[in-house]
């Protein structure tokens, strides 16, 4: 059964010391799970990962087995509307949530039935990129929690697109007034090519991910709708206020690739200095998906994640 829920392809196995399933996220959604034990008797905690989007499980095989090599154990769930989890929209291909709180609420269940009952304390946080955006939301609720929370490139800026973001936004907001959310807004880029992303400077690991998207489509999404881009557009500049971030005192890592252009380093530096829980790490040389870059990149995220989670002695 486990095998029908997790899927390994070509050079990508599923981690051995799981266990795998559904639980039922906010508004009865479906989402996909899955917990991965460390083979350590002792373990040093559990770190709850979440993605960014358009990612699924099965993305972060390798970054799971090494967090569980050092004696962590990982939980984490597809978000709503991708990966195995269920779909939002009859078009199914759609990358849609109808509020952001949404993932706020699903985050919290997880955390309250899979997450207790079945892991081991403490618990910390591993978010990349839209998953980011998402902790960074809730992160208030989530001192008596959540020990530390690592954030890798999170999502708090959109530049680099070829229409204004301002532009975005208003095309966005007035869809989404009108009742075309659904709507799906720019390319579809799930078979990007390598030369010129900017995902990753690592072309084995670009491969693998291209090989999971061709090997599995059905757990991949395409262009963001005008909803989904109205409901991150209001949250980026709320997450990022002197109130919220002062109410937030969870410890917090901030894991900047220095080349970010999806999320860039000028805004996670500017989150930096109004966050006092924080200290940021850039990333010299790295580009938006840190944990899927070449190894001279990785390395320093692994080990400073590796570091920053260790127990209190």
């Amino acid at each position: 059964m486990t095998e029908a829920i997790l899927h390994a392809t070509k050079g990508n196995p599923v981690p051995e010391n799981h266990i795998a399933g559904y639980f039922t996220g906010h508004r009865k959604k479906k989402l996909r799970y899955a917990i991965f034990r460390s083979n350590q008797s002792i373990a040093r905690g559990t770190i709850v990962l979440l993605h960014g989007r358009n990612e699924c499980i099965e993305k972060y095989f390798e970054t799971i087995n090494d967090l569980t090599a050092k004696g962590f154990w990982v939980a984490t769930f597809d978000t709503r509307g991708q990966g195995g989890s269920e779909r939002l929209l009859k078009k199914l291909d759609a990358g849609y949530v109808r509020h952001f709180s949404d993932y706020q609420k699903d985050i919290s269940l997880f955390l309250e039935q899979v997450v207790l009952p079945d892991a081991r304390l403490p618990f910390f946080l591993l978010a990349h990129s839209t998953g980011g955006l998402a902790a960074l939301s809730m992160a208030p609720a989530l001192s008596n929690r959540i020990e530390r929370m690592a954030l890798s490139s999170p999502f708090i800026s959109l530049r680099g697109q070829s229409i204004p973001t301002p532009v975005i936004r208003i095309i966005a907001t007035c869809l989404t007034l009108i009742g075309l959310g659904g709507v799906q807004l720019g390319k579809d880029q799930r078979e990007r090519q390598f030369d010129g992303n900017p995902l990753t400077s690592d072309p084995a690991r670009f491969a693998r991910n291209l090989s999971l998207i061709t090997e599995r489509p059905e757990l991949f999404i395409g262009a963001p709708t005008a909803r989904w881009l109205f409901e991150v557009l209001n949250t980026m500049p709320w997450v990022i206020r002197q109130e919220h971030l002062t109410k937030i005192t969870v410890p917090t890592l901030l894991l900047a690739p220095v080349l970010d252009v999806i999320s860039p380093y000028a805004a996670q530096e500017e989150l930096s200095r109004n966050f006092r829980a924080a200290q940021l790490i850039p990333v010299t040389g790295a580009r938006h998906e840190l944990l899927l870059e070449r190894d001279v990149y990785r390395s320093q995220a692994l080990a400073a994640i590796d570091a920053f989670f260790a127990p209190e002695a």
